[in-house]
């Protein structure tokens, strides 16, 4: 469902719009149909009572399993009172995937703060489904992949300040996040020895120490570690050069030491058609590499590319699929 108030209504039916003209794959909405229905009449919209109704429903119309939003919904605001409904969508979705009833799960971009003033207690969509994974008794280890073009990157640190970095960062971390890439991207995308960038920290990777010692004491045993496990690893990389064309042709996906080391190449790389994807989880999650955008909801300003993209993942996913 996403947040209801936000853009995730239309792009959820651009999106089928655009599928539904393909024919390649087929999907359904965890959510409210009259809303749906609401944010664009000329489309068709069909209630299905369980996951195996979708694909004979798509070719004709946007399957939607209802999920009601409990508060009205004001197009551009993002509601605390219909946090219920959201987080509801959320665990169905987990359901059908941990019970094998859909190949993988899309997310609709949620508003945290409205989740939070409702009680909500995890930093985000991805703490959530590790936790809902870990409730039914599987093993959970979320690692946040970007990707747009030919280009994937993890941000070893995530959503904390800058100088907050070095202190966070350990061998530990980098060695658990690179091993959870690894396992990821063979048993989703069917690369059996990815080929891993490990940037550094510090400008030109410390050069020798002379800017830093996080390289020298840190990162490089971590990536020693990772070799004799077998691993197919390089670094540190310095971060300046390692993302122009050339460069990344060399590698399946780099390791980043903090949030914008990662995200910058990538926006820039695909702005609207980027993509989250979580690694480590018994399931496959897809989502847009965009928020809400409340300021555009409702006035056909959306640009459903992201949530494409996602879709399109997702479906590259299934079918590399393993254990």
């Amino acid at each position: 469902m996403g947040e209801p108030g936000s853009i995730a209504p239309e792009i959820s039916i651009a999106a089928w719009q655009h599928f539904q003209k393909l024919g390649t794959l087929s999907f359904f909405v965890i959510g409210d149909i009259e809303l749906l229905r609401a944010c664009d009449p000329d489309v068709p919209v069909q209630s299905i009572d369980a996951p195996d109704q979708a694909q004979s429903v798509f070719t004709t119309a946007l399957p939607v399993l209802y999920q009601a939003v409990e508060n009205t919904v004001t197009t551009g605001v993002a509601d605390p009172a219909n946090a219920h409904s959201v987080l509801a969508s959320i665990r169905r979705a987990v359901d059908f995937a941990l019970n094998k009833k859909v190949g993988g799960i899309v997310t609709n971009p949620i508003q945290k703060q409205s989740l939070y003033e409702a009680g909500f207690s995890f930093q985000g969509h991805t703490d959530y489904l590790a936790d809902l994974a870990r409730q039914a008794g599987h093993a959970a280890n979320p690692v946040m992949m970007l990707s747009a073009k030919n280009l994937r990157t993890v941000p070893i640190t995530v959503h904390i300040a800058l100088k907050e970095v070095p202190a966070a960062l350990n061998g530990e971390l980098i060695i658990a996040q690179t091993r959870t890439s690894a396992e990821g991207l063979s048993r989703w995308f069917g690369l059996n020895r990815p080929r891993i960038g490990i940037t550094g920290l510090n400008p030109h990777a410390g050069e020798n120490g002379a800017m830093g010692q996080e390289e020298i004491e840190i990162i490089t045993p971590a990536i020693e570690t990772l070799k004799e496990e077998g691993l197919d690893v390089t670094g540190p990389l310095p971060a300046d050069t390692v993302f122009h064309e050339e460069a990344r042709a060399n590698y399946d996906i780099f390791m980043c030491m903090y949030h914008d080391q990662a995200l910058i190449p990538v926006k820039t790389l695909g702005f609207h058609d980027g993509v989250n994807t979580t690694l480590g989880l018994p399931f496959i999650r897809t989502s847009p590499d965009h928020g809400t955008a409340l300021t555009l909801a409702g006035k056909g300003l959306a640009n459903p590319a992201s949530l494409i993209a996602a879709i399109n993942q997702a479906a590259e996913m299934v079918c590399h699929a393993r254990g």
